[in-house]
């Protein structure tokens, strides 16, 4: 019996570390900001934007130091002194990053800014000041939404380029032949904000202000080449100890405070006797889906069926897509399917091929179905 309650408090122990391990481990926020994330807080919608404008906008998914012509230097944290100031492309950039994480202080950057690049840092902690966390601020292309608190105070070695009362939010410094830009919030342009123009045209003219080809740093948001992937692998592993460095001491009280009150409770307290599983309750909705199927695959009504199916995944993929849930004709979603996804027009227009406009002249065989709804799958991970 003994043995029995030691179980019982071990696995229980077990169980609350794992919870408590999801709910208040800080979670990766390394995708936010990334021009391939459609999530609220990605770029994605804004790079589209960028490419049906012919910008010379690109993703750089390796090393900076590459991109600064030193291909020989292995990633660091705080980019090394560039030999050439210039892109492969023999001209000044404007090189991006979206909540970045990299370390931009020293004379070893301010040597490469001043060389005629520009550096735009999209997301700048900056002190909360008393300005209220929604605004509309006014500029040259129109309101501009801002959902943050926070602002830089302006003072003389600061040029605001979009302020308030309160200070800036976006503000630059000339250094040299070049400029650093900074952008207070990291939402800026973000995919939430695809109901805001004038969000989305001010970064833009951020960006091509001074004619430079611009750069997004995708590599700082795990992104890589193909031909860097093999590079990934070959890191030295990080020893036990590293890794318990890098564990918060929170995190650690809390379950060894967790370990000691089970343990406690377990010396003192019954586990209990077992109780009898309850009978599962019915899901009456479930149940009701499955007679409704029956019932039409028995007076095969497969044309209903998909025409119904193909009507709501359009609707789905049309929000993916940011086109809103009215339904539109087929070709304009699979026209920004292609555009925002880079994938096949075929996949897209297989699964709106039973649209109400191309309702099928004869009924469909199972195996067709299924063959449809695998493709219906395959596009809906694509879209997530």
């Amino acid at each position: 019996m003994r043995l029995k309650r030691w179980i019982g408090a071990g696995i229980l122990a077990l169980l609350v570390i794992v919870l408590l391990s999801v709910l208040i481990a800080p979670q990766s926020q390394q995708r936010q900001g990334s021009t391939y994330s459609r999530a609220p807080s990605g770029y994605g919608a804004w790079y589209a934007y960028m490419k049906q404008q012919d910008l010379p906008i690109q993703r750089w998914q390796r090393p900076l130091t590459e991109l600064f012509g030193q291909e020989n230097t292995p990633p660091v944290k705080e980019i090394a002194s560039p030999t050439d100031a210039q892109s492969p492309l023999g001209s000044p950039i404007t090189l991006m990053q979206i909540n970045g994480r990299s370390v931009w202080f020293g004379a070893a950057n301010e040597d490469w800014v001043k060389r005629g690049n520009v550096l735009i840092l999209v997301g700048v902690r900056t002190p909360v000041s008393e300005a209220p966390f929604r605004a509309r601020l006014a500029s040259s292309v129109g309101a501009i939404k801002i959902e943050t608190s926070r602002r830089e105070p302006v003072r003389q070695s600061i040029t605001p380029r979009l302020q308030d009362q309160y200070g800036a939010v976006v503000w630059e410094t000339v250094r040299g032949q070049g400029k650093m830009i900074y952008v207070a919030t990291p939402h800026f342009a973000a995919n939430a904000y695809q109901d805001e123009p004038g969000n989305f045209e001010f970064l833009a003219q951020l960006a091509t202000a001074a004619g430079h080809p611009i750069y997004i740093d995708e590599y700082l948001h795990g992104y890589r080449d193909t031909e860097d992937q093999a590079g990934i692998g070959t890191e030295t592993p990080e020893s036990l100890a590293g890794y318990l460095a890098k564990t918060p001491l929170r995190l650690v009280a809390i379950q060894v405070g967790v370990i000691l009150v089970v343990l406690i409770w377990g010396q003192n307290q019954r586990l209990g006797l077992p109780r009898p599983v309850p009978d599962a309750a019915v899901d009456n909705s479930k149940a009701y889906i499955q007679a409704l199927a029956a019932v039409l695959q028995k007076a095969g009504c497969s044309e209903f069926v998909m025409e119904t199916i193909g009507k709501a995944e359009q609707q789905q993929a049309q929000q993916a897509l940011g086109l809103g849930a009215t339904l539109l004709e087929p070709q304009t979603v699979v026209d920004a399917w292609v555009q925002q996804t880079g994938r096949p027009a075929a996949e897209m227009q297989e699964v709106l091929q039973y649209h109400l406009a191309q309702r099928p002249s004869r009924r469909l065989s199972n195996a067709a179905m299924r063959v449809w709804l695998n493709k219906l799958q395959n596009v809906r991970r694509q879209l997530e």
